[in-house]
């Protein structure tokens, strides 16, 4: 069925993912054009996002659920039930992609694995998120994005130097990660289909979106075999490339190569172009906490404004560090359509982030906000070929929810 929008209209996703792997690949996806159908515990569970007891909630709807699920279409389903698992087959049918975030052998319990559901839909692509992925030693262990950023070495080269406790980035980096990996080569199959008709299983895992965080740290250990160790806001290889305390808060400053160091130490203090600790990149470095304690003496003399404004005028990379409220007011998020309003039915008008891939030709991103429970639960049963009294028995006997 097609959307309307997006390059990939046309194509229809079915989502059997929950919390926020899987959510995020789907929501990609859904921002691109295509139809997701969301399937959802039934007759009363849910997705666990939408009956968290969300503190956040907007006038009692989940603020984590609308965020990631908008787009999205919703259909309830006990698939433990053999009417259920059955209007799930039909439904997949008709199918382009189906995605999942269960641990291995879930589905493949209730029939609905990617080898049962090739058998009737060869095209299909199935894109899978696990914690490890679908081979290997870890493949039947569960994993979350804390487990995950831990055992991929981003917690080892996070928090503010070495010898200091474990600190987590603040935000779940693997799991959003993972979703756009999945959402990467979900995309990557439909090509491949489109040239050779054939569907295949796609897998990604929260670990492997750890590791790929890693570049610049595998690097350095590949080159060195020692382990890279934290460094604050600091870059393993430049200097200075990072916050910087002022008169009333912090900036970052990327001002490591020749000419933009030459720039930036004229404006913050030129004595420093003839201090041989700081005249090469290299010699920075070495002398990384001395420089950093003395831009920090040099620039708390003047407020944040003033040193942003200095710094622009001179082409030197610099920024401030915004709140996430102060993010989601910033004049180029506007601009680039990444925080908009939609009207949700129940919780009224809510902002939500937008799609951060822009397209010239198939422009996508938020249309609907997110469904509420069983919203679409006939129009879905009706366009696979379902009539109204068998749509009613299943609601009867709990193996769907529409919402009436």
């Amino acid at each position: 069925m097609k959307t309307g929008y997006g390059p990939l209209n046309g194509i229809r996703v079915v989502d059997f993912t929950h919390a926020m792997a899987g959510p995020t690949c789907a929501l990609m996806l859904a921002d691109m054009g295509a139809e997701v159908i969301k399937v959802e515990r039934a007759p009363f569970e849910a997705d666990e996002a939408r009956n968290a007891s969300d503190p956040y909630s907007i006038n009692g709807v989940s603020a984590t659920y609308m965020i990631l699920n908008r787009n999205k279409k919703t259909l309830p389903l006990n698939l433990k039930s053999s009417e259920g698992s059955a209007v799930a087959k039909k439904v997949l049918l008709g199918a382009d992609v189906v995605l999942e975030n269960f641990r291995h052998g879930v589905l493949e319990r209730l029939d609905l694995g990617y080898d049962n559901i090739r058998k009737f839909n060869p095209q299909i692509i199935y894109g899978a998120i696990s914690g490890f992925g679908r081979t290997g030693p870890y493949m039947a262990r569960a994993g979350f994005d804390l487990i995950a950023q831990g055992m991929s070495g981003i917690m080892s080269v996070t928090g503010e130097g070495p010898g200091r406790n474990p600190v987590k980035p603040g935000v779940p980096m693997t799991d959003i990660t993972a979703g756009i990996l999945l959402a990467m080569g979900i995309c990557a199959a439909l090509r491949h289909r489109e040239v050779t008709g054939e569907g295949q299983m796609v897998d990604t895992s929260l670990f492997e979106a750890g590791i790929v965080q890693t570049y610049w740290h595998s690097a350095i250990a590949f080159a060195t075999g020692l382990a890279p160790e934290p460094l604050g806001s600091g870059h393993p290889l430049n200097a200075p490339y990072q916050a910087l305390q002022t008169e009333d808060g912090w900036i970052t400053v990327g001002a490591a190569n020749g000419p933009t160091w030459t720039r930036f130490a004229e404006i913050v203090d030129p004595d420093m172009l003839a201090d041989p600790r700081f005249s090469t990149n290299e010699a920075r470095m070495e002398n990384l906490k001395v420089l950093e304690q003395h831009l920090n003496n040099k620039l708390s003399a003047r407020t944040t404004e003033a040193w942003l404004d200095l710094l622009e005028q001179a082409g030197v990379p610099a920024g401030p560090i915004n709140t996430i409220v102060q993010m989601h007011d910033d004049p180029q998020a506007l601009a680039r359509d990444m925080v908009v309003t939609q009207s949700h039915p129940d919780a009224g008008p809510v902002k939500t982030l937008g799609l951060p891939v822009k397209f010239s030709r198939t422009p996508g991103g938020p249309k609907q906000p997110a469904s509420r429970y069983g919203e679409h639960t006939r129009s879905i049963l009706h366009d696979v070929g379902y009539t109204d009294e068998e749509i009613a028995t299943f609601i009867q006997s709990g193996v769907t929810v529409a919402d009436e």
